[in-house]
């Protein structure tokens, strides 16, 4: 294996996860991000000297008691964040050295908003992208995530470019993500896409809330509902007959 070098900044891991990814996973969060979205439930991720410094030596010896449960379920790791491409390095240094030492399947959760042909090396060893698309409308993405998703549609082209499997993710909050033409323009926009293996919509919940309120934040959310299974599924609803209108 080659020499190991980078250390990251970790905010926590999870060693039984069922939804980031096939199968059980072992998953990293990773400390620092540049959005700050309205909804998030890590508000104490985005400081990038928070957390703890580890290596990729402590990573790999935090999965490997759990490593029976991760090959039998076709499971492996998955690294989040905060934003785990801000520390790519570092991450591609753990995923080369889980697919070398056990051949675990990884997978990495993204808001894309980071250059992904600069990340080549990170890609290439990456089997799955679980891609955060916030708001389909640039202004509405700006308001509530604080910049414009240029960057994220960027990534997903050039993930689909690069034949990339992907997971397409998007937290729903009522009064935000209604519209139903930019519902529809969403579904376009996932229908240019190859590679997509799943399309998932988050319902938004107010779990994190005491995290803001630690922190001595204002919570801009505040009394908003989480959505309702109606809402839910008229949203699914509209965004697929966006990606049958683009693929016909």
């Amino acid at each position: 294996m080659s020499q190991m070098s980078h250390k990251g900044r970790i905010h926590s891991l999870e060693t039984f996860g069922t939804v980031d990814g096939p199968g059980i996973r072992f998953i990293l969060f990773m400390q620092g991000c540049l959005m700050k979205c309205q909804y998030c439930h890590n508000p104490d991720t985005w400081n990038f000297d928070g957390g703890k410094e580890m290596s990729v030596e402590d990573v790999l010896a935090e999965i490997e008691s759990y490593l029976n449960y991760y090959r039998s379920s076709g499971g492996g790791l998955t690294i989040s964040g905060g934003e785990p491409t801000l520390q790519a390095p570092f991450v591609s240094e753990v995923f080369c050295a889980v697919k070398e030492r056990w051949g675990l399947h990884t997978t990495l959760d993204s808001n894309g908003f980071n250059n992904a042909e600069k990340l080549h090396y990170l890609m290439d060893v990456t089997d799955l992208v679980l891609l955060d698309i916030k708001h389909i409308d640039n202004a509405k993405h700006k308001v509530l995530t604080g910049v414009n998703n240029e960057q994220t549609l960027r990534t997903a082209q050039w993930l689909s470019a690069h034949g990339k499997k992907m997971w397409i993710r998007h937290v729903y909050v009522p009064g935000i993500h209604d519209d139903e033409h930019n519902l529809r323009d969403l579904g376009r926009f996932i229908g240019t896409l190859n590679g997509v293996e799943k399309f998932e919509i988050l319902p938004y919940h107010q779990m994190g809330i005491y995290k803001w309120n630690e922190l001595g934040r204002e919570y801009p959310l505040e009394g908003v509902p989480s959505p309702t299974e109606e809402q839910v599924q008229r949203a699914y609803r509209l965004i697929e007959e966006g990606r049958r209108l683009q693929t016909v």
